[in-house]
């Protein structure tokens, strides 16, 4: 098994958010990208048990958007 865990960079709120549409329920979100990627591999297991699509072994693959807005100079 396969889940596409998306990580996306909130400007506004100065935080990553790591979303998932294989693991029902996983929203989690942290100021550090490192410290949500070890939040992302202990709560999936947990949630894929909790919505009984748990298998013995799954792979998690990340995909990450940020956009920054840089300033003209000149």
């Amino acid at each position: 098994m396969r889940c596409i865990i998306k990580f996306r960079w909130d400007e506004e709120e100065a935080v990553w958010i790591a979303t998932s549409d294989d693991v029902p329920g996983l929203v989690l979100e942290s100021g550090s990208f490192d410290a949500l990627l070890e939040r992302v591999k202990q709560a999936v297991p947990e949630l894929l048990k909790l919505n009984q699509n748990a298998t013995s072994d799954f792979m998690l693959s990340y995909y990450t958007e940020r956009e920054d807005r840089v300033p003209m100079y000149g």
